[in-house]
């Protein structure tokens, strides 16, 4: 699998953010079917980093509502990843 592949979106909400900026752990929605060794030389490839962890989670789809019809949003997985101390990633450079 290509690392431009493996990495799809950063996950920014206030819980990353904290999480980032005390704990040095930065949170991605990464492809279905990569595994922690994948995710770990993407981003060290991507952004220059050291890491250290990689904690994978997979989260299930909500059911919804579109009219009289129900629907299922698709499912998908969940990267934190833990940087070396002294190593961050900034997405919103300038």
């Amino acid at each position: 699998m290509n690392i431009y592949d493996v990495i799809q979106k950063p996950l920014i909400s206030e819980k990353t953010q904290v999480e980032k900026e005390s704990k040095g752990i930065v949170a991605f929605q990464v492809h279905r079917d990569a595994n922690k060794l994948e995710i770990k030389t993407a981003v060290e490839t991507l952004f220059k980093v050291e890491v250290t962890d990689v904690n994978t989670i997979n989260v299930a789809g909500k059911m919804k509502r579109f009219g009289r019809h129900y629907g299922k949003r698709s499912n998908w997985k969940k990267a934190y990843v833990t940087l070396k101390e002294g190593s961050s990633v900034d997405f919103f450079e300038v």
